[in-house]
């Protein structure tokens, strides 16, 4: 932390405020994804643990939406006994970088394009290819297989994401208090 006109500024995540959003975005991902899930055989299941970390990256930029995805997964798995997987997790730090570069450079699209681009391209990269190679090699599982899975669970879950997400940054009281938060 430096001092900064007086107020104590965090160097990455811009205010102590925005560190608390994003832990209690890491917070309600690991909920999402651990304990509200479901399970779809041994290694699929449907959840929406990587909307918080979306959101992240949307409202607080790339370094935040990549932070929040880090700790969502390191923190849930070692809360639920699984295995740390450093591919899967590289896949949410993907979703929540993704979350934060590809809304920013879509910024002159409408919101509802802006939102549809960002979830669409977070959970291509981020879950459809880096965190279903990592559970392939993890499981021993062909790839292209588990791909094919994967990708019909994420065109579900992201179609869903992407209406949650949109409703949640086209209300006008949510934006206030997210503006309030950056300052």
């Amino acid at each position: 932390m430096q001092k900064n006109s007086g107020q104590r500024k965090n160097v990455i995540f811009g205010s102590l405020k925005v560190m608390v959003a994003a832990a209690l975005l890491a917070a309600m991902s690991i909920v999402c994804g651990k304990y509200l899930k479901i399970p779809v055989g041994d290694i699929m299941r449907f959840s929406f643990e990587n909307l918080p970390i979306l959101l992240a990256g949307m409202a607080f930029g790339s370094v935040v939406g990549a932070i929040t995805g880090v700790v969502a997964d390191l923190v849930g798995c070692l809360m639920v006994g699984y295995a740390i997987n450093p591919i899967v997790t590289l896949g949410a730090v993907a979703i929540g970088s993704l979350g934060g570069f590809v809304y920013k450079l879509c910024a002159k699209l409408p919101l509802m394009l802006k939102t549809l681009v960002t979830v669409v391209s977070a959970h291509l990269v981020g879950s459809v290819l880096i965190k279903t190679f990592g559970l392939a090699k993890f499981y021993s599982i062909p790839f292209f297989e588990l791909m094919l899975w994967r990708t019909l669970n994420y065109v579900i879950v992201a179609a869903l994401e992407f209406v949650i997400i949109y409703f949640i940054l086209k209300n006008k009281a949510v934006n206030s208090a997210l503006d309030s938060l950056k300052r």
